[in-house]
């Protein structure tokens, strides 16, 4: 009977092929660094052996100056996609005051969001014709992080509008701010993913 006990428990030992990934403990939004404190290790097993070169494993020693450059939920395996160096520098914060109407109460720091400009004129050109055709095309920001977000009750007081703060790769927050800037008086709309 030992011996029976002794061989399965070798077996089972010997079956298990799962290796101990670092995971998130908490969401995190881009730009965030990454310490020992936010991570936890768990055991995965990956059906594909090659799947494990895009995640860091317990064993492997991480970068001092880890940033995350997209949003990482709670649980998530930590992605080397999804980290860069602090010294790259390319993503901004940007602030956002939209009305309340226009955000999900949901939406939280972690929380992936695109960003919707639609707006009656062009101020530059002064052309009157509804531009919400032109802008409808897709969101102004796509699939940013929302890095701060206060609760409703702390956010907004005589405007009537919530803060937001948004992690922004550099160029696109350009581009939304040349978008903001042409037009005249428009709304925003922020829509949460998943």
């Amino acid at each position: 009977m030992a011996v029976s006990v002794v061989a399965g428990a070798r077996l089972l030992s010997a079956a298990d092929d799962t290796v101990p990934v670092w995971s998130v403990a908490t969401d995190m939004g881009a730009g965030d660094e990454v310490g020992a404190d936010d991570l936890v290790a768990v055991r995965v097993r990956f059906a594909d052996a090659s799947a494990l070169g895009g995640y860091f494993t317990a064993d492997d020693e991480l970068p001092a100056d880890l940033v995350l450059t997209r949003g990482v939920g709670a649980g998530e395996l930590l992605p080397r996609a999804a980290v860069g160096s602090a010294a790259d520098g390319d993503t901004l914060q940007v602030p956002l005051a939209v009305d309340t109407e226009q955000v999900p109460g949901s939406v939280r720091a972690g929380s992936v969001v695109d960003v919707y400009l639609v707006a009656s004129t062009v101020a530059q050109t002064g052309d009157p014709r509804p531009t919400g055709a032109r802008l409808r095309g897709g969101p102004a920001l796509s699939a940013v992080t929302v890095v701060d977000a206060p609760p409703l009750q702390e956010s907004f007081g005589a405007t009537g509008k919530r803060q937001l703060v948004l992690a922004v790769a550099e160029p696109d927050a350009s581009r939304f701010f040349r978008l903001l800037g042409a037009s005249e008086s428009p709304v925003i709309t922020v829509v949460r993913r998943g």
